[in-house]
């Protein structure tokens, strides 16, 4: 049945004065089968309501291509938390940021030559309206007032973070109304004057994104509501991990609980993250500050579930905030969730990625090496090849805008590992060669910056030249490699020493449970189980085991696959009961 969402000193549903208790659930980084479990947790919790970003990269992978089914059927989503009377915020941003790839948009963007992003640039804003053409009749139905439980949509996505084009939050907000929205919408930015003056809208309520310090940030935001409710659209109960950060991030649950409890008895607030969940396959974003920091793949975020949706002490913490605002419901959870450890899995064949070159991928050959971008690439790694025929001996190399990551070999050699800033050097191998040597380069992206001006700046692979001893190095074999066609690998062909490698594993399963991957021993790639890509691994930590959930697993035999880059495969993996994110 229709009814109305009005925004007035609060939120009124159907004119009855409504208290947001709101928790964030990416449906995207959970496999279907738990959407429920999760969602029931949520609501035993005592919210009323359950928040989502939507992302564009995955719903549109390919300009004009569009997915909406398995883990990508947010409309399932939607109609799951109807059914168990929760409500709904949908985030629809052509931005998201949330730690993830190019902050969700697609990566094919870049393919476009003075691409400009998140302001009023007439081929930016064409991407977007195309896609909105698509997925606001998706949503549009479920709006409360149309008899769903969609009660509020955002306009952009920290706005005042990035920019102050105030027509292009506008022109956003146009193009959803015109595809039929028509609940209120609200924007989010950080609780200061500068990100409120620069991101907040006329005809949507202005909300703030924090971890602390609410009434300090309340007593901000409220100068931007015009007399509407307070709302934390983003209340950070803990953060996220990066590679090679030292530990695991944890927030601060005596100080957190305080915070929660002011939010509720000032305003309005969804919970960041109530469960983080994974990013699954090459989804993690990056940030960039001083240096790169790809986030790792759990995005566990010491949120109020686990990884794997297990309940914590923050969960019990919060219940008891939650339970002075409103009745705490009785939910019967409908789902048993086991871990499972299946032991040490012993090593059943190996290959070389050189060897599977031509089952992975097709030759494009180039005068000059061109980024992953212009070769109609998105995600993973890309191999550059080139014969050394001009050079007596290699002494000086440089890659120029090159991102993120390389590996060199000279002949199946490892020649340098470079990272990052170390791309931007020149580098004296002084490495003795015959000429005509073979030149291998893999670069991999190790996640686009999703936040920040750099987001303009993420082609990935080598984007202008490879310098040698002092002059460019034309002629190159170029070898795409997204690694989504795993099951294209053929063990039968030979691996050399030192270089990248594709590893077999098997085991049996009578029972089935959620299991998590030890990569001990092993130096960096990425894992995929019965073809499914969990994500990344890497030696230097935090975390050090990969969260396989039981859907992705059956009765019988199952097949994991690990890609190494590193020359540093184990002969074993362990499926171990319990996680390890450092």
């Amino acid at each position: 049945m229709a009814g109305t969402v009005e925004i007035k000193d609060t939120f009124y549903v159907n004119g009855t004065p409504f208290k947001i208790i709101s928790g964030a659930f990416h449906y995207f980084r959970t496999v279907p089968e738990y959407w429920q479990d999760r969602l029931e947790k949520l609501k035993a919790m005592g919210c009323n309501t359950v928040e989502t970003y939507i992302p564009w990269n995955l719903h549109e992978p390919e300009p004009g291509e569009f997915c909406f089914d398995g883990i990508l059927d947010v409309e399932r989503f939607i109609r799951l938390a109807q059914e168990l009377g929760l409500y709904v915020i949908i985030r629809p941003s052509p931005y998201i940021c949330a730690e993830w790839e190019f902050g969700g948009l697609p990566a094919w963007l870049l393919r476009e030559e003075g691409m400009r992003l998140r302001i009023s640039y007439e081929p930016y804003l064409r991407h977007v309206e195309a896609y909105y053409n698509v997925l606001m009749p998706k949503i549009a139905p479920w709006q409360f007032t149309e008899g769903g439980p969609v009660i509020l949509m955002q306009v952009e996505n920290e706005y005042g973070y990035f920019a102050n084009d105030n027509g292009y939050p506008e022109e956003i907000r146009r193009l959803m109304v015109e595809k039929g929205i028509n609940v209120p919408l609200l924007t989010s930015d950080g609780p200061y004057p500068e990100s409120l003056n620069a991101g907040r809208l006329k005809g949507a309520l202005a909300t703030g994104n924090f971890g602390s310090r609410t009434e300090e940030r309340f007593a901000v935001l409220e100068k931007y509501t015009e007399g509407g409710p307070l709302m934390c659209t983003e209340f950070w109960v803990g953060w996220f991990d990066h590679w090679g950060n030292g530990g695991h991030m944890r927030g601060n649950l005596e100080e957190s609980a305080k915070d929660l409890d002011k939010m509720l008895e000032l305003g309005h607030v969804n919970i960041y993250m109530f469960e983080g969940g994974t990013n699954f396959g090459f989804m993690n974003g990056s940030n960039y500050y001083d240096a790169l920091t790809p986030d790792v793949t759990s995005y566990d975020y010491d949120g109020v579930l686990t990884e794997d949706g297990q309940i914590t002490e923050k969960y019990r913490r919060y219940r008891e905030v939650i339970g002075k605002y409103t009745k705490l419901p009785d939910v019967k959870l409908s789902m048993e969730i086991q871990r499972k450890a299946y032991g040490t899995l012993t090593l059943q064949e190996k290959t070389g990625l050189f060897a599977n070159l031509d089952n992975l991928s097709s030759c494009r050959e180039s005068i000059y090496p061109q980024s992953m971008e212009q070769l109609g690439q998105n995600y993973g790694y890309i191999l550059y090849r080139s014969a050394l025929d001009t050079e007596e001996s290699l002494d000086k190399i440089r890659l120029w805008e090159a991102n993120d990551r390389a590996n060199i070999w000279v002949e199946d050699q490892p020649l340098l590992t470079l990272y990052d800033r170390e791309l931007l050097e020149e580098h004296e191998p002084k490495y003795s060669i015959r000429k005509g040597d073979r030149l291998d380069i893999l670069v991999e992206n190790m996640g686009r910056v999703n936040f920040g001006p750099r987001m303009e700046k993420q082609r990935k692979g080598i984007c202008q030249c490879v310098q040698i001893n002092g002059h460019m190095h034309n002629h190159w074999q170029q070898y795409p490699l997204p690694l989504d066609h795993v099951e294209r690998v053929d063990f039968r062909r030979p691996y050399i020493e030192g270089t990248p490698s594709f590893c077999r594993f098997e085991f049996e399963a009578e029972e089935l449970g959620d299991t998590f991957l030890d990569f001990s021993g092993w130096g960096k790639g990425c894992a995929f189980v019965n073809g499914f890509h969990i994500g990344r691994f890497w030696e230097i930590g935090p975390q050090k085991r990969l969260y396989i959930p039981a859907p992705l697993l059956k009765k019988g035999t199952n097949q994991i696959i690990l890609f190494e880059t590193e020359g540093k495969a184990a002969e074993t993996i362990t499926l171990a009961d319990q996680p390890d994110i450092g």
